[in-house]
């Protein structure tokens, strides 16, 4: 089974999750830590629950959501997982940083690339990637059918979703990976957003305003 943990970090406001299992080994969800405060919260977590970090696995790579990689991706020598069509976020992230205030020591990479349909192991456990484009044009998701979960990104919010007036950004394109993409998902599926509370898929389907008339 399972275990995620939640971090909000950063001026942002970003969810990390740290997903972990029995076997101890845990991979890290978008590491937005930003200063030592931050980045002690984080390793104080997997010291204290003895976990192994095995990879740093990105939802997209806007630079509120890579802010801890080049920390992470140090500090325990594991490969970045993102897909290959934000490639274009990676080479902007220091730029970028300078504009929303937010230093990036060193772009990050995007070691190893994951697509549409792939299954991610880390210990015992696995996680269907979904290729959810529109807030950034290789955004991901990934689910569990077997705990019950998705993390979301910045696709889908409780009662919103993602911005779309970025480099990358299509509104249409948005609303078809979460209609065809997420929505299609048990409605029983808890969601964990790049960004705020959890909701579930089925709340989604019957109360976000701005999908309400785009439901299936």
């Amino acid at each position: 089974m399972i275990t995620i943990k939640e971090f909000v970090f950063n001026t942002f406001a970003i969810n990390t999750y740290i997903l972990s299992d029995e076997t101890k080994k845990c991979i890290i969800i978008d590491p937005g830590c930003s200063n030592k405060s931050e980045e002690e919260t984080l390793i104080e977590y997997i010291d204290n629950n003895n976990l192994e970090p095995v990879a740093i696995v990105n939802t997209h790579f806007h630079v509120d959501h890579v802010a801890g990689v080049y920390f992470v991706k140090n500090k325990y020598n594991i490969d970045v997982y993102g897909n290959e069509n934000d490639k274009y976020l990676v080479d902007a992230a220091i730029d970028s940083g300078k504009i929303y205030g937010m230093e990036i020591n060193e772009k990050p990479s995007i070691d190893k690339f994951l697509n549409d349909g792939d299954i991610y192991k880390f210990g015992n456990s696995e996680l269907k990637v979904i290729l959810v484009p529109g807030h950034t044009k290789g955004s991901l998701a990934f689910y569990s059918e077997k705990d019950g979960f998705v993390i979301s990104g910045d696709v889908l919010f409780n009662g919103s979703i993602g911005r779309t007036d970025l480099q990358g950004g299509d509104l249409d394109v948005l609303l078809k990976s979460i209609k065809e993409k997420l929505f299609t998902l048990d409605k029983n599926t808890v969601v964990y957003s790049g960004h705020g509370p959890e909701t579930s898929i089925g709340n989604e389907i019957n109360s976000n305003p701005f999908l309400l008339d785009n439901v299936m």
